[in-house]
């Protein structure tokens, strides 16, 4: 374990649990049925507290005491499955045992089928202060294809929910590009979105994953595959939607009212942060060293006792590997990546990409020293995958 965390420091909390599984989902999650009695809320919840209890201790004893968590994010999964009563109870352990600093943002995602304004009342009285709603679509047949199992309208009322109850900062997911979409359902979706009140969201474009049912679909040929310049359209719709709505793009697949509504536990993600990953198959780092617990929960609950941490297996990432996950994460990051940690011959390869107006320089008062920054420009968003390609290709 390492000496010492650096800041931000956060924690995430894995829950497994799902009523159906949709059909695009890859994540370690299971059904009811697909557990059996091997697992259960209550096994899982015993085995969080433990894993809290033990993690707080081992950092204690190798750095003098354990680091108060600035974020804390509980996904899935579905959380709200699990109810809020267990989800405090998780928050207000990590608060008994990490501590939460001054302003401390904590962050539960939901599916619209499995909250209430009563869940939402008693987690805002519990201490969450964001909350992330899985909407994908306002369109019946792209529900239907994605296989999820709210109505159109509830992931909506959901959203109007957790607002009521007083939580400022709600997301909204939405999924682009799914078989059978067309450009005026996305349009509504955001339009819909908007009209809640909500301060961000986060658009991703399908991805047919291997081993989902919707691979298995696509490669019986029952729902075409997705295609590349569906994506690229459908993106644009999404920025000039909400960036009309005065919206900003933080990162390439989120938007926010205001740095406000920005995510500050993804940003700790993205900006090369320390977290610990409670539950099964959650994964965690320090300091450049990276763990993963075992991923099925009885598995998981049967490692996490007393004087033991349920881990899988782990890295210590070498120089070269941190120098690319910072490269890969933080030039699709609108604020860019400081130009000082970048070599002579990668900071060479950009000056084509400005020629083009896909990167660009800045430099700022805190910037001024390590020779500005480069962030992809608003019209090179899309490219900002082959830009780190090339930034990365020795």
């Amino acid at each position: 374990m390492p000496e010492a965390v650096a800041r931000p420091f956060g924690a995430y909390v894995h829950v497994p649990f799902c009523a159906s599984r949709c059909g695009y989902c890859d994540f370690n999650t299971y059904t009811a049925g697909e557990l059996g009695s091997s697992a259960s809320p209550e096994s899982w919840l015993g085995a969080i507290r433990t894993e809290i209890r033990e993690a707080a201790s081992r950092l204690a004893e190798s750095t003098g005491r354990a680091p108060s968590c600035d974020s804390v994010f509980f996904g899935g999964g579905t959380p709200s499955m699990v109810g809020a009563e267990m989800l405090v109870a998780v928050l207000a352990e990590i608060r008994e045992s990490f501590g939460l600093a001054p302003g401390a943002e904590v962050t539960t995602e939901s599916n619209p089928e499995s909250v209430s304004p009563e869940f939402f009342e008693a987690l805002a009285v519990g201490g969450f202060t964001r909350i992330s709603l899985g909407m994908q679509s306002t369109s019946t047949r792209v529900l239907r294809v994605l296989e999820r199992a709210h109505t159109p309208g509830r992931a909506l009322d959901a959203a109007r929910e957790a607002i009521a109850a007083g939580f400022e900062h709600v997301n909204l997911d939405v999924i682009y590009g799914t078989p059978g979409e067309t450009d005026d359902d996305l349009a509504k979706t955001l339009d819909d979105a908007l009209a809640t009140g909500i301060d961000h969201v986060s658009a991703y474009s399908l991805i047919v994953e291997d081993g989902t049912a919707m691979a298995r679909k696509v490669r019986r040929g029952e729902i075409p595959q997705p295609e590349e310049d569906v994506f690229a359209r459908r993106y644009q719709i999404v920025a000039d939607r909400l960036e009309g709505a005065g919206f900003g793009w933080y990162e390439v697949s989120n938007w926010a009212r205001g740095e406000d509504a920005q995510c500050r536990h993804n940003l700790g993600y993205w900006r090369d942060g320390d977290w610990w990953g409670f539950g099964p198959g959650a994964h965690g780092h320090l300091s450049g060293a990276r763990w993963w617990n075992f991923k099925h929960p009885a598995r998981y609950a049967a490692a996490s006792v007393p004087g033991s941490l349920p881990v899988a297996g782990g890295e210590l990432l070498s120089d070269g590997d941190r120098h690319i996950e910072r490269v890969m994460l933080r030039m699709r990051l609108a604020e860019g990546i400081a130009a000082g940690m970048l070599s002579d011959s990668e900071r060479a390869r950009l000056a084509g990409w400005e020629q083009r107006g896909i990167v660009e320089q800045v430099r700022g008062s805190d910037d001024d020293r390590e020779g500005g920054r480069y962030r992809i420009t608003d019209a090179g968003r899309l490219l900002a995958d082959g830009v780190v390609r090339d930034i990365l290709d020795d």
